[in-house]
C-alpha cells in the first residue's frame, strides 16, 4: 500500500512579536492510499494548522513531512504551488465558487492553471460533473445551484485534476442533514473507488462516516482510531430526512 501522506516530528511554531504560538507539536501521522481519515478537535486544537500544512499552504517549521513521496517540508513556494495543483483536491465549507462562471468554467480553473489545452479542459470538466450527478447543470452559475449543488461543483472542481488526495474543510458546515448526506454519500462513493480522503470536521455524526478519526487537542494527535460503527450515506437515506 502506497503511504500518500508521511509525517515525522512535525512542528508548526507562529511568532507574533516577540510571542511564540506552537501549533503543531511533534505530530507523527501516516496516511495509506485509500484511506478515508476526519480530523477533529476543539477550537485551538491545531487541526486548521494541521490542514493547512496537509494542504501545501504552509511549511512545517521542523519536521519531515512527504506528500506522495515529495518532500514537502524542503519545498520552496513555487514548487508547493505546483505541489497544491496537481495533488491536492480542496473543497471548502463555502465553496470558493467564481459567482459570474458556470459551473462547467469553476471546474476548469484548475485545469487552466495547469496549462492543459482547452478542448481537453472542456471534456474533462464535464466529466467530472457527471460523475457529481450535475451534468445537467453546466452553464448555471453559482447563484443558480442550490448549496448542495454548489458544493458538487467544488466537488467536481476538486477531482477534475485526478489529485493523489482530496482535502475537504467542513465541507457539510452550511448545509441541511439531507444535503449533508448526500454529500458524504459522494465523498463515501469517491473512497470505495480508492480516492484518499481527508476530512476536517467539527462534527462527530460527519467524521462517522470516515474510516479513521484522528483527534486533535493542543497541538498533538491524542487519539488515531478506526471507526468501529462506521455510517454510511445512502441516498435513500437522505430522502427520509427531507
Amino acid at each position: 500500500m502506497k503511504t500518500v501522506i508521511a509525517m515525522e516530528n512535525v512542528t508548526k511554531i507562529y511568532r507574533i512579536g516577540d510571542q511564540e504560538i506552537q501549533a503543531l507539536r511533534g505530530v507523527n501521522l501516516a496516511i495509506e492510499e485509500g484511506d478515508f481519515v476526519a480530523i477533529m478537535g476543539p477550537s485551538g486544537s491545531g487541526k486548521s494548522t494541521m490542514m493547512n500544512v496537509i494542504g501545501c499552504l504552509d511549511k512545517p517549521t521542523s519536521g519531515e513531512f512527504y506528500l506522495d513521496g515529495h518532500p514537502v517540508s524542503e519545498a520552496d513556494d513555487d514548487e508547493l504551488a505546483i505541489i497544491r495543483n496537481r495533488k491536492i483536491g480542496f473543497v471548502f465549507q463555502n465553496f470558493n465558487l467564481l459567482p459570474r462562471t458556470s459551473a462547467v468554467e469553476n471546474v476548469e480553473l484548475p485545469l487552466l492553471y495547469a496549462g492543459v489545452p482547452a478542448k481537453e479542459r472542456r471534456e474533462r470538466a464535464i466529466q467530472a460533473l457527471e460523475s457529481v450527478g450535475l451534468g445537467d447543470r453546466l452553464a448555471n452559475k453559482p447563484n443558480e445551484l442550490s448549496g448542495g449543488q454548489q458544493q458538487r461543483v467544488s466537488i467536481a472542481r476538486a477531482l477534475v485534476n485526478h489529485p493523489v488526495l482530496l482535502l475537504a474543510d467542513e465541507p457539510t458546515g452550511a448545509l441541511d442533514t439531507k444535503t449533508s448526506m448526500e454529500i458524504m454519500h459522494i465523498f463515501q462513493q469517491l473512497n470505495e473507488a480508492g480516492k484518499t480522503i481527508i476530512l476536517v470536521t467539527h462534527e462527530p455524526d460527519i467524521a462517522e462516516y470516515a474510516k479513521r478519526i484522528v483527534r486533535f487537542r493542543d497541538g498533538q494527535v491524542v487519539s488515531n482510531e478506526l471507526v468501529t460503527a462506521r455510517r454510511w450515506a445512502t441516498l435513500q437515506e437522505a430522502e427520509v430526512m427531507a
